[in-house]
């Protein structure tokens, strides 16, 4: 479809009078605060916030049903690390449908699961790990939840400010970005979770650790934490936190519950950043760049961590019907080899490393800093809000990037390992436009 490292081609306003009629479409189907939150950005900012349309992406490309194509900083909120529509991954995915689409779960496992789950236990940290798989992020926190009061009795949880874990009940109790989320449903979020202030990067790994064995760990069977908080403006904790972190939660008899599904899987330039970074959990959960675009997450843990679950009396006391699904599997396999065969845990070190000296080197109006792992990037802007309107900005240059932060401070990058040099420069160049835009 594109060259591998084209730049964006824009031709009409955006969106343009194709993709204004299917927005009208959606304003008419989709749920209204999704519709409302995009009146309230053009409010702060005084710019269109409408959305684009996709029709298509391959690489690191995103075409538009106005016929624009952009390159996509995003890799579809983090989904698409080996690159969109990679030919391997389709190819795995029609090979498998060609064969069976759906199986009976866990009462009659497909072949491709079994493989799905040996392959996963294969990367895990631990000499013996078992894994439960289920379909979105949120999904694979709720099992690890689960999963950590089954292990020890206790129902509290130590979260931390900042945090973002999902937005199904279980995960959205121990989601601390943004109190707005939990306010309508506090009623009925499980009550027992403690949130720890996030240290700052350059902060005392000591005093940042005082400050979480400080809270009530009476009934704490479970800590979860973010390797970097990705929603909360990628924010990176200090040197040797996570590794005290670990051995806090041996001391208290907690277990300690990495969410990875950002971070992991190659993101960070390695399989799991938070043993990169010197933590040793007890369960991992991973997603989005598992499933090379398709919905797949799981829940991988150490062996004697898992064994809590033991033997059901009767049925199976957490599943789903799509747990495991074998297009899902098919397609996580493909991404796993393509990982593996390409070695894009350092195709993502040299990206990540060649973007971020990119950004520094331009000495950008607006920009007080670039923190980066890999491919997952976060450019700290000057001014509250000021992410929504750069973001706007770049879109109608050309390329896809998100805000993030609580105060909307920050620009979230997550491109594919696609990304080539011309469009690093081409970014950098647009960024910097942007960045004097009233």
């Amino acid at each position: 479809m594109f060259a591998d490292d084209s730049l964006p081609e824009i031709r009409t306003p955006i969106p343009s009078s194709v993709g204004r009629a299917w927005i009208e479409r959606l304003a008419a189907t989709e749920c209204p605060a999704l519709t409302m939150r995009r009146k309230r950005r053009e409010e702060r900012t005084g710019a269109s916030h409408d959305p684009i349309v996709w029709v298509e992406a391959e690489g690191s490309h995103v075409l538009d049903a106005d016929g624009n194509r952009y390159v996509d900083l995003t890799s579809g909120f983090g989904v698409a690390f080996v690159g969109h529509r990679r030919p391997e991954v389709v190819e795995a995915i029609k090979d498998q449908a060609d064969r069976l689409l759906h199986a009976l779960g866990d009462l009659h496992p497909s072949t491709v699961k079994i493989e799905l789950l040996e392959r996963l236990c294969s990367l895990a940290p631990w000499p013996k790990a078992r894994a439960m798989l289920s379909l979105g992020g949120a999904d694979a926190v709720t099992s690890a939840l689960k999963t950590a009061v089954l292990a020890t009795t206790k129902p509290g949880v130590i979260a931390f400010e900042g945090s973002y874990h999902g937005l199904t009940y279980g995960p959205l109790a121990v989601s601390g970005y943004a109190e707005r989320f939990r306010a309508p449903f506090v009623a009925q979020l499980q009550a027992n979770v403690s949130f720890a202030p996030w240290p700052a990067e350059q902060d005392d790994p000591a005093a940042a650790i005082a400050a979480v064995e400080a809270l009530d760990w009476r009934s704490v069977g479970a800590v979860i934490v973010e390797p970097i908080q990705g929603r909360g403006g990628v924010r990176f904790p200090p040197p040797g936190f996570l590794s005290a972190l670990s051995t806090l939660c041996r001391s208290r008899g907690s277990v300690l519950i990495v969410d990875e599904i950002f971070t992991g899987m190659g993101r960070c330039g390695a399989w799991w950043r938070s043993v990169e970074d010197g933590a040793a959990p007890d369960l991992i959960c991973t997603g989005k760049a598992l499933g090379g675009g398709l919905p797949i997450s799981a829940c991988i843990g150490r062996e004697d961590v898992m064994q809590a679950w033991g033997d059901p009396d009767r049925e199976a006391i957490h599943t789903g019907t799509f747990y495991g699904d074998p297009l899902g599997a098919a397609a996580a396999l493909a991404t796993i080899d393509l990982i593996e065969r390409e070695d894009l845990l350092g195709r993502a070190t040299e990206r990540g490393e060649r973007l971020a000296r990119a950004l520094q080197a331009a000495q950008l109006r607006g920009v007080r800093e670039v923190r980066h792992a890999g491919l997952m990037l976060g450019v700290q802007l000057e001014g509250e809000a000021r992410a929504l309107s750069i973001t706007r900005a770049l879109l109608e240059r050309g390329y896809l990037v998100l805000p993030a932060g609580s105060g909307a401070d920050v620009l979230q990058l997550a491109p594919p390992v696609t990304l080539g040099d011309s469009q690093v420069e081409g970014f950098v160049a647009a960024l910097g436009e942007a960045s004097v835009d009233p």
